[in-house]
């Protein structure tokens, strides 16, 4: 068909006219029977949004994706592409991707009225076939829907009153394309009723002019909660003529959210194959959004993006990379003295609630970070609480013994290897335990994980860990505070 170069031509094949929804329908039904993917990479979503997706799609209805920040909203939206047909004809000079077969502008109608089975014709690309814009207060009718353009009445010498002196605006010009509305809310509401004349009535106004132009567009609206109330609505009538509203979601597992974090993240191979990652340090870095997500100090209806944690990650790699590099080492391990190193990602991540302002973005990075590390501290050694209620010895008592007889141990942030390991097996007690209750620990995660259990410790109040410029110190706090009595 693609070989067809006119409207002649093209009737000789056996191309059938179809509207958008028809083509996603049809493209999809045969996806579904023949058991390929729908959409790549939306990890999480295959029981909930993207069924969902799928009957809105078969359905022929318009979507709003309604959910908070960073749930692949718009990644969705633009895999619906991958549904359209390869190639579509279009009749040459056509302003709005008239089809051939079944125009609705007047400009393509007079020229297939004139020229016949002549008509040229060209082929359009599913890729060209998106239009997406970001509703802003700013955003006018002119942009979406279109306006007059005097200079095209002055050059032409028509009249106002004369239809070829309209300027399509988006939405027009995306007939037989999917069009994405990024935060519809934030959209003014006289803008959304110009939308709803279209969804339902099939008709534009522009200044006087009222065309009935059956435009053939897949609407893809989505829409934050937090909108509805911070800085706009969407208005009833237009809500009501979108066919399919349908939830988006966070990740619900961190096997979920680690594998979305793998597939997002952009590090350099060459630093990927220098740096160990224990999965521990993934478990921890994606149990620190969980952690924000229902925080008292941060605001839930603004949510946590899962672009934190892709940052978060890139940004532990940097820190460690760095770290390499000022000890000229060829390579090395991830150590909890990086996480340090994640705040920045986090602090540009999170809304805080009032009360999260006063104590500080970066208290509350660390906070959170702290927090992840004692939901997590109980699946890899024995929960201290428990232990607390039985009377014999506990299996931290001769280490915390060792930091109660005014021991301490520092661990500065740019410590070669070597040196940090030396320094980790100086503490009596430390390495036996991670043996015993990690047997299977990988050898290269041993280090990682006596680490991990002094920050365990100190997140269940049995240590105090302080931050000093140059690295971590770990003492008894209780001890050094009746000293100084």
């Amino acid at each position: 068909m693609k070989k067809s170069k006119t409207l002649g031509d093209l009737k000789k094949t056996d191309y059938k006219s179809l509207s958008i929804q028809q083509e996603l329908a049809k493209n999809l039904r045969a996806r579904l029977q023949s058991g390929a993917s729908t959409f790549d990479g939306l990890l999480g979503y295959e029981n909930t949004v993207i069924p969902d997706v799928e009957r809105a799609l078969l359905s022929g209805h318009s979507i709003n994706l309604l959910g908070l920040r960073g749930q692949a909203k718009t990644r969705l939206a633009r895999q619906l592409t991958q549904l359209l047909d390869e190639w579509v004809p279009v009749v040459e000079g056509s302003e709005i991707n008239d089809d051939p077969l079944a125009p609705i502008s007047n400009v393509a109608k007079g020229l297939i009225a004139e020229k016949g089975d002549d008509t040229p014709i060209v082929w359009l690309h599913r890729d060209n076939r998106f239009f997406e814009k970001l509703a802003t207060p700013d955003v006018s009718v002119a942009d979406l829907i279109g306006d007059v353009d005097p200079i095209k009445a002055a050059n032409l010498k028509l009249s106002y009153a004369d239809e070829r002196v309209i300027h399509f605006g988006m939405i027009p010009r995306a007939h037989r394309c999917i069009f994405v509305l990024n935060e519809l809310p934030d959209l003014q509401a006289r803008i959304q009723v110009a939308l709803f004349s279209i969804l339902q009535e099939k008709e534009i106004q522009i200044r006087g002019f009222k065309l009935r132009l059956p435009i053939e567009t897949q609407f893809v609206f989505t829409a934050n909660p937090e909108d509805y109330t911070n800085r706009g609505s969407i208005v009833t009538p237009l809500k009501d003529r979108i066919g399919s509203q349908i939830l988006t979601h966070y990740p619900h597992n961190l096997a979920t959210a680690k594998a979305i974090t793998r597939q997002e993240t952009h590090t350099n191979k060459v630093v990927q194959e220098a740096i160990h990652v224990p999965e521990l340090a993934r478990d921890i870095l994606e149990q620190i959004g969980f952690e924000a997500r229902k925080s008292e100090y941060v605001d839930a209806k603004s949510g946590v993006s899962a672009r934190m944690s892709i940052t978060a990650f890139e940004n532990l790699m940097s820190a460690a990379e760095r770290r390499m590099l000022l000890s000229s080492e060829q390579n090395t391990c991830i150590r909890m003295s990086d996480f340090l190193g994640i705040i920045p990602a986090i602090n540009g991540k999170v809304e805080l609630v009032y009360e999260g302002e006063q104590e500080g973005a970066e208290q509350i990075s660390f906070h959170l970070i702290n927090q992840a590390v004692k939901t997590l501290f109980p699946s890899y050694f024995p929960e201290i609480k428990k232990l607390e209620k039985q009377d014999e010895e506990g299996p931290y008592d001769q280490l915390l013994g060792w930091f109660y007889s005014d021991n301490e141990l520092f661990l500065e942030d740019s410590l070669p290897d070597n040196i940090y390991h030396d320094t980790l097996k100086g503490v009596p007690n430390l390495k036996e335990l991670v043996t015993i209750h990690q047997a299977d620990c990988l050898t290269e995660d041993q280090f990682f994980m006596m680490e991990f259990l002094l920050w365990g410790l100190e997140a269940n109040k049995k240590l105090n860990k302080y931050r000093t410029m140059e690295g971590f110190q770990f003492k008894d706090g209780l001890g050094n505070l009746l000293a100084g009595l």
